[in-house]
């Protein structure tokens, strides 16, 4: 089991990259309706933790895609108890179908 210690704003963005796939700095600001400042902290510690990582995002390459590591995300998620099955969209988030 992962053991981190990280900011509660991380843990609602990696569950939001889980639950909703990949997404830009903006769109998950947006979404979780977390400042964009307080988005580019938690991005950076999860990649520090490789907990998700960088993809190019094709339609617009000035606004990289971030992309949760569903297996350790899963891990570390339950570990908070946030894992709410991976089937509960946490608020502000809606599925992709």
């Amino acid at each position: 089991m992962i053991s981190l210690n990280l900011p509660k704003s991380a843990l609602i963005v990696l569950k939001g990259l889980t639950v909703s796939g990949p997404m830009s700095p903006k769109d998950i600001s947006e979404k979780t309706k977390l400042a964009p400042r307080t988005v580019s902290f938690a991005l950076r510690r999860l990649l520090g933790w490789r907990l998700c990582r960088k993809v190019p995002n094709l339609s617009d390459m000035r606004q990289p895609l971030y992309l949760a590591n569903r297996e350790m995300a899963r891990d570390l998620l339950r570990k908070y108890g946030m894992d709410g099955s991976m089937r509960t969209a946490p608020a502000g988030f809606a599925y992709r179908h």
